[in-house]
């Protein structure tokens, strides 16, 4: 009986792999074409499970803002360096160049030439945020600052650049910001998202990143699986005698997904208790830092794969450990869903 067509979406690795056990050794389209169709044959991979419309859209908004964010870090770091050479004191009273304090002042002054002339109080009313003013003691500091500072001698080319770089940082600003308005709305209806949200150290913004990359993460078959994805589950290599040294490696998996949960894994391992006992049991039992942070962030991916497969909310259980031989005695995090069916650890 003939199976119905369907389309399988393969890993290339895995089609490569394949080819180079047959001993292939050239490569055409055609040579490509016919080694997929025997992959195909031999392993019968599943049929792929397209995202609905409400994962598409949490993708496509979701990777925008990264682009968007990646674009605001990128005019950042040239606005350090256009300051640094225009106007280096600068930072000294104004600790960040991203805020719209910074931004609103070096867009009419860009260098420290650019403040020749100017009266304390004429810098002190410009009204930054809508609300805020500049103020005459931070004003008068300036002032006084750029009047011996070493960039007093730059031109117009440098103003004109940080200038630009200020009004593209508050145009990307807004964005972002309007951005994460869509996605938290787009969120609350979603409704894996909205369970995800559930989970300590999972926002609205990272929910939307883990739909845009995993789907739905119920379709991993394990909590192990997801991390194999995502990239986070150690590879070793040993062979009889031989054993593996070092830490180790994580060739395969998930980049972007890992870049975006390592700050939300950091800032999770100091406010969430029951992930920051984890960290600090790895830490006590002398894992390095990034060791510790790395399994912390498969802990978390755990607790996601828990409540998307169980369709209920998140909940913590922080519970002593028994005294029992072989086990570590400090406590060690317990997370469920709601139902208690399926206890990880």
């Amino acid at each position: 009986m003939l199976r119905r067509p369907f389309e399988s979406a393969l890993n290339p690795l895995r089609t490569r792999r394949f080819a180079e056990e047959e001993l292939q050794r050239t490569k055409t389209d055609a040579i490509d074409a016919a080694g997929i169709a025997r992959f195909a044959v031999q392993k019968r991979p599943g049929a792929a499970r397209l995202p609905d419309a409400g994962t598409e859209e949490l993708r496509e908004l979701a990777r925008l803002r990264e682009r968007l964010a990646e674009d605001f870090a990128s005019r950042l770091r040239q606005l350090h360096r256009g300051v640094d050479l225009g106007f280096p004191e600068f930072t000294r009273y104004v600790r960040t160049l991203e805020g719209q304090l910074a931004t609103t002042i070096l867009s009419r002054y860009s260098t420290a030439a650019s403040f020749q002339g100017v009266s304390v109080k004429k810098l002190a009313r410009i009204i930054y945020d809508g609300s805020h003013k500049v103020g005459e003691e931070l004003a008068r500091t300036l002032i006084e600052a750029a009047e011996r500072s070493v960039g007093n001698h730059h031109s117009e080319p440098y103003r004109l650049r940080i200038r630009y770089l200020c009004e593209d940082l508050d145009v990307l600003s807004h964005r972002l910001k309007d951005l994460a308005r869509d996605i938290e709305r787009k969120i609350d209806y979603h409704e894996v998202g909205k369970l995800l949200t559930t989970t300590d150290g999972v926002g609205p913004l990272t929910a939307a990143c883990l739909i845009a990359e995993l789907g739905d993460p119920a379709r991993f078959r394990s909590a192990g699986a997801i991390a194999s994805y995502v990239g986070v589950a150690p590879r070793l290599g040993q062979s009889g005698k031989k054993r593996f040294s070092g830490s180790p490696t994580i060739p395969f998996g998930n980049a972007r997904l890992r870049k975006a949960l390592w700050m939300v894994v950091l800032n999770a391992v100091r406010c969430n208790p029951w992930l920051r006992q984890y960290y600090e049991r790895l830490r006590a039992a002398g894992k390095p830092g990034k060791v510790a942070v790395i399994a912390s962030m498969r802990k978390l991916l755990a607790a996601v794969w828990s409540v998307a497969t169980h369709r209920r909310p998140f909940i913590q259980h922080l519970q002593p450990m028994s005294r029992q031989p072989g086990i570590d005695q400090q406590c060690l995090t317990h997370f469920t869903v709601s139902s208690g069916a399926n206890a990880t650890t």
